[in-house]
Order: C-alpha cells, then sequence, then structure tokens
C-alpha cells in the first residue's frame, strides 16, 4: 500500500542542523515533439511541489538547441517560480556566458536577485551543447569558451560593485558605460539583492576538474555532475581543495553539491523496475548514451576505464551510479557515498517528467520524509 505523504510548508533549515540538504538539479528533459507550453507547465508544477515537500534548492538549465532540454532563458521559469513558491532557493543552472553579453547578463541576474529577495542562486558555466556553441561561433576544442566564460564572469562581478564609466571591449563584447549625469540620474544603477551578490555556483565534469579548482579559488559552490562515479568525485574533491589552498582559503564540504539520479519506491523491486522502463530510462537511451559518445565524454560513466561502451547501458547505470531502491536501499546508498567522498553539503536529485505523476511525487516525497533523516541522523 503506498504511503501517505505529507505536504506542509517547511522553513529554511541551516545546514550545521541538517547534515546534508536535499536540492533539485532539472536540465528540464523532454522528449522531441513536446508541447513547449504543456513541458513548461510542468517544470513550474514540480518546482511548486518541492517547494511544498521543503526541498531546500533548485536548479534550471540553459539549452537554445537541445530539443531534449528545452528551456532557453531558465530566469524566466525562475521569475515565475518566485510567485508561487515560498522557501525554496532557485538558481539558474547555468547562465551560459558563452550566450550573453556581460552588461545585459549582470542587468537580468540583478533584477532576478531583486525579486528573488535572496532566494536566488547564480550558476555559471562555459556550455556544453555542440549546437548552443555553435550558434555563437565557438570551438569547444580550442577551450575559447571556458575563457570567454572566465572574463565574463569577472566583468559581471566588477560591474556590480563598481561599474565605472567607460568602453569595455574584447574580442567577444564590445559596450560603453555611461559617464553619470546626476540631474536625471542617469547612470548603471542595479545591484543585487544579496551582498554583494548572489551565490556563484559552477559544475565540474572531468577528473581534477579546473572549474571546480576555481570555485575552491573563489569560495564558489562546487557542483557535480550526476553521470560520474565516486572516484571521479572524491576527485572533484581534491580540485575544490587544491584550489582553495591555491588562494589561502579552508574549503567547507557543506558548499558542496553533488547530483545524482534517485529513484525510490515502496520496494527496491518496484524502484528498479521503474527506472529500467520508464522517463529515466527513455532520457537516457533516447538522449544522453547518443550525444555522450558524440562529445567523446563516455568514460565519464565507466568503474572501468577499458570497459567498452557498449558496456554502458541504462542496466549498467542504475546497478552502478544511480540510487535506485526502496527507503531503506536508497539510505543505504547515500550513506554509503557520503563516507566514500568523504562528506558533502546538498544531495541534487535529478529531474525528468514525471510519469506516471504519482509514482515520482511518492519518490521524491520518501526522499525527502524518509531517506533524508536516516542519512543525516
Amino acid at each position: 500500500m503506498p504511503r501517505t505523504l505529507r505536504v506542509v510548508q517547511f522553513g529554511i533549515t541551516k545546514k550545521s542542523e541538517a547534515g546534508m540538504e536535499l536540492g533539485f538539479f532539472t536540465m528540464p528533459l523532454h522528449p522531441p515533439g513536446a508541447n513547449h507550453a504543456d513541458t513548461l507547465e510542468a517544470d513550474l508544477k514540480q518546482l511548486v511541489y518541492l517547494d511544498q515537500l521543503g526541498y531546500s534548492e533548485a536548479w534550471i538549465g540553459e539549452h537554445y538547441t537541445a530539443e531534449w532540454e528545452n528551456i532557453p532563458a531558465p530566469d524566466l521559469l525562475i521569475a515565475q517560480a518566485l510567485g508561487v513558491t515560498s522557501q525554496i532557493r532557485l538558481g539558474t543552472g547555468v547562465t551560459c556566458m558563452p550566450n550573453h553579453n556581460p552588461f545585459y547578463i549582470a542587468h537580468r541576474i540583478a533584477q532576478l536577485d531583486q525579486m528573488a529577495r535572496g532566494r536566488l542562486n547564480w550558476g555559471v558555466g562555459s556550455g556544453g551543447f555542440p549546437g548552443d556553441l555553435h550558434v555563437n561561433g565557438f570551438d569547444p576544442r580550442s577551450g575559447d569558451n571556458r575563457e570567454m566564460t572566465r572574463q565574463a564572469v569577472e566583468l559581471v562581478l566588477q560591474l556590480w560593485e563598481d561599474p565605472k564609466p567607460g568602453n569595455y571591449k574584447s574580442q567577444w563584447w564590445d559596450f560603453n558605460i555611461p559617464e553619470p549625469e546626476d540631474d536625471i540620474a542617469l547612470r548603471m544603477h542595479l545591484k543585487p539583492f544579496q551582498d554583494p551578490h548572489p551565490p556563484i555556483g559552477v559544475a565540474g565534469v572531468s577528473p581534477k576538474s579546473e572549474t571546480l579548482t576555481l570555485a575552491g579559488e573563489r569560495g564558489w559552490l562546487p557542483m557535480s555532475i550526476n553521470f560520474v562515479p565516486e572516484q571521479m568525485l572524491v576527485s572533484h574533491w581534491s580540485a575544490v581543495e587544491s584550489g582553495a589552498v591555491s588562494a589561502g582559503k579552508t574549503p567547507d564540504r557543506s558548499n558542496w553539491r553533488i547530483a545524482r539520479e534517485v529513484m525510490v519506491a515502496d520496494s527496491s523491486a518496484e524502484a528498479r523496475k521503474q527506472a529500467l522502463s520508464g522517463t529515466l530510462a527513455r532520457d537516457m537511451e533516447g538522449y544522453f548514451l547518443k550525444l555522450l559518445p558524440r562529445s567523446k565524454m563516455m568514460g565519464l560513466l565507466k568503474i572501468d576505464p577499458n570497459m567498452p561502451d557498449s558496456d554502458v547501458t541504462v542496466e549498467y547505470l542504475v546497478d552502478n551510479i544511480f540510487i535506485v531502491g526502496s527507503p531503506e536501499e536508497v539510505s543505504e546508498k547515500l550513506s554509503a557515498l557520503k563516507e566514500n567522498v568523504g562528506g558533502f553539503g546538498t544531495l541534487m536529485a535529478m529531474g525528468h517528467e514525471w510519469e506516471p505523476e504519482g509514482f515520482w511525487k511518492e519518490s521524491m516525497g520518501l526522499l525527502k520524509q524518509e531517506v533524508l533523516p536516516k542519512v543525516t541522523a
């Protein structure tokens, strides 16, 4: 018999009290041809439900030419969600800087933070989807998208702190900030609500990620991708530590976010059946296991680097990387993950279409109400 889940309003829980927070990361994922109005409504409803369950945060992806990942403007969905949620922090996951002019994105994020009154996280990144990089003429093999991102984020922070008048020009942008005219209050004036700015999050993929090293240097929120085995997660934190030490900082594991595919059901058999036959399997087989080989990224998913790509199946992922099972089994797996990587602050459950809706709602509820208390006890 299905459990009766409590859908209640929770206050914001401090990490020091909870030991580990529970968040959400959504690309989102919808099959090609899906009605955009319907999928946007469904994505919003997920955020509302997670807010009611007491999830601490949710991050929304940005993609322009990926029909599977069909939100190009996560800031617009966040703005809509702010009016129908009360406690969940919302973040761009991520703002792909090669898609944006730093002057305009500085204003959009500052305004969004004002609208959020401090409930905003700002995820930034260099982009990874081939079509999106092609739109703006970036060759990912050159690393230009990463260098542009580094410079653009630094410029946004500079504009928020001290927007000096003058010309700002690089190979990627060219804009002017006018001299102030006090009598008509002409100046660049908009700053974020949070002081000095929203928490900045960056996602790491590869071993010894340069991005995560930068997170350690700057004190930003490090986020680890959902596909990688535990041994690679260990290298992710090593990168954060090395960056922090180089900057004379002490890294805080409570800031580390780890994304994982998680599915919880009353029985392990039911959870496994849904994982292998439902929307999770559809998204992996129909999209990611086709996309990742083209980007030469299949090695990231392997617990044995010598295993052939053909062995990386949904069943392999469910058995070795994803966290699937009954509340008891998932609690054990999460506790083991936490111990094996040395501890982390927030588990980010990955988003998919909630079909069947009742199953997915129960899964997200069990994760919050039965699994998390066991893991943090």
